[in-house]
């Protein structure tokens, strides 16, 4: 399994602001994106993700093998955890609620509709759609964020585990995440200028 990105070019509306974004990630393999905020981390992530458009470059990566965790919870607010998490393993065919429940200690709150949560709570119950999808490649945007640091020790541990299982682990974050063997890409060096995008965009919009 290999994710493969070759000169990636991403746009933010009728902006180019990523250009010649280049990488090769195999089974095993964590790539932390660094960068200053609005430098296009999480539109790289997005259009990794399928979730924005490629405007340049070629990118191989299993669709079917991908599981996505944005700035949004993706939960239902009037459905408790529990169900919020049954949704999705019905949506990726899985049958492991419980365990991740037990898993992400989720069990204090699994029952509560999630309305009622914690921002906290509500994205421990976000990220573990991503255990419950049990696909192999991970992309995460500022996985951390509202996480006190019991949780974050928690969801960093889930990193390790899934990569040491043979997965793929994609994500941002401005924290030094205790993740051995990770590669840092710093993705200012890829920030696009306005001579490079002029004529791209012309021909494009």
């Amino acid at each position: 399994m290999t994710v493969k990105a070759t000169n990636l070019a991403c746009a933010r509306g009728d902006r180019m602001i990523l250009q010649d974004v280049s990488f090769t990630l195999d089974a095993g393999d964590c790539l932390i994106l660094r960068g200053a905020n609005g430098a296009g981390k999480s539109t790289l992530l997005r259009v990794l993700a399928g979730l924005a458009p490629l405007a340049a470059g070629e990118l191989i990566l299993d669709a079917d093998q991908m599981a996505y965790s944005g700035h949004q919870d993706a939960l239902k607010l009037q459905l408790t955890a529990r169900e919020n998490l049954a949704f999705w393993a019905g949506v990726y065919d899985t049958h492991c609620v419980d365990q991740v429940i037990a898993d992400y200690d989720l069990g204090s709150f699994a029952d509560r509709p999630v309305a009622t949560l914690s921002a906290g709570q509500k994205r421990r119950v976000g990220l573990a759609r991503l255990s419950i999808s049990e696909r192999k490649i991970w992309i995460m945007d500022e996985p951390t964020t509202s996480l006190d640091a019991e949780n974050r020790d928690r969801i960093t541990a889930k990193i390790r585990d899934h990569i040491a299982a043979g997965g793929i682990v994609i994500l941002s974050t401005h924290l030094d995440l205790d993740i051995p063997h990770a590669t840092a890409l710093d993705i200012a060096q890829f920030g696009a200028t306005v001579q490079d995008t002029s004529p791209f965009l012309e021909g494009d919009y």
